[in-house]
């Protein structure tokens, strides 16, 4: 059988890496601590978690319907659950492979209601960029409200998890080395695949599906109600994160710019490895650390608590909803050519 190395990399290093972080996350607390973070696990209030679960499917439910603005102007239509369960396919994809739900999604829906893959795929990269306008709006405001301690914390973030020489200079193998020889790579197999005239056909046939599918943001019947699930949805990842502060006594009272701080944090966590595995907590339990600081003796158990508690109720509520919608999608399209 052969071996698909680079699909094979893309999903075991950043495993590797949360695996490694959940190891820093559990060997970095002392026994007293470990004993408080499981003590604080223990007597969580879980009513809060469970509305913020709900909350999810509820933001999950309005993604199924803005997508569907998107995808009338290119002349699709397509049922609301196949929407929704193409949707929670793709999330429940991205626990295994990072970034590869966008495309499973448009694979899904291909299979379920015959929307052609490039153009499916387009309307997400779509919403992406309209997901990334708001989450960049939420940390331009939450910058504004806490600007030095949002410098701080990065520091600490970069202190925590770069690697430094002795001297505290930044070692040879960075991030930033490491993007180069990432782009050197991807640039030399475009390079080699561009000779291949069947490849450039596909490609570009690719891409004038994608830009259909992008450009279908600006054709959308209803504008209004499309910038308007928008913010509702982005209401609800925001309320859902706020609300499970309330399950734990030490973190109820934490400020506003706290809690948004810990939510761009989490998100920053999700991008790095499956699922945000081992980042999320780590990185949300850092910025709660930052604000309860020696007013709780125990605030690096508190902190890990509610980023573990967040991450983990949403992960296997994810988890669950991908496996049932895998189950549940009709398979009414044989999948011969997802590219037209």
């Amino acid at each position: 059988m052969k071996i698909n190395w680079i699909q094979l990399i893309k999903t075991v290093l950043p495993l590797a890496l949360g695996i490694y972080l959940i190891w820093i996350f559990f060997t970095g607390m002392s026994q007293k601590s470990l004993d408080t973070f499981y003590q604080a696990i223990r007597e969580a209030n879980y009513v809060w978690i469970v509305l913020a679960l709900v909350m999810t499917i509820t933001a999950c439910f309005s993604r199924a319907f803005r997508w569907k603005l998107l995808l009338e102007p290119l002349g699709y239509q397509s049922n609301f659950w196949n929407r929704y369960h193409a949707i929670m396919i793709g999330y429940l994809i991205n626990m295994t492979i990072p970034r590869a739900g966008e495309a499973s999604r448009a694979a899904m829906l291909y299979r379920s209601d015959g929307v052609p893959f490039s153009k499916g795929f387009g309307t997400i990269v779509a919403e992406r960029a309209v997901d990334l306008f708001m989450l960049g709006s939420i940390a331009l405001f939450t910058f504004f409200l806490a600007a030095e301690d949002f410098k701080e914390i990065l520091l600490q973030i970069k202190n925590r998890f770069s690697p430094v020489s002795s001297d505290g200079n930044d070692t040879f193998f960075t991030w930033k080395v490491l993007l180069i020889i990432l782009i050197l790579i991807v640039g030399i197999v475009i390079f080699l695949l561009w000779k291949k005239e069947n490849w450039r056909q596909k490609l570009f046939q690719f891409i004038r599906g994608v830009w259909d599918g992008l450009l279908s943001i600006f054709k959308a019947k209803n504008p209004l109600l499309f910038a308007a699930h928008s913010l509702f949805i982005w209401a609800l990842y925001v309320c859902y994160f706020w609300i499970c502060f309330f399950s734990l006594d030490a973190t109820e009272d934490l400020p506003a710019k706290a809690i948004l701080l810990a939510f761009l944090a989490g998100s920053l966590g999700i991008m790095f490895t499956n699922g945000g595995i081992g980042t999320f907590p780590l990185l949300v339990g850092l910025v709660v650390v930052y604000y309860l600081g020696d007013e709780q003796p125990q605030a690096l158990a508190i902190g890990n608590a509610i980023g573990m508690l967040i991450w983990v109720s949403q992960t296997l509520f994810l988890i669950l909803l991908g496996l049932i919608s895998l189950f549940l999608l009709p398979k009414n399209h044989q999948q011969k050519d997802v590219t037209t």
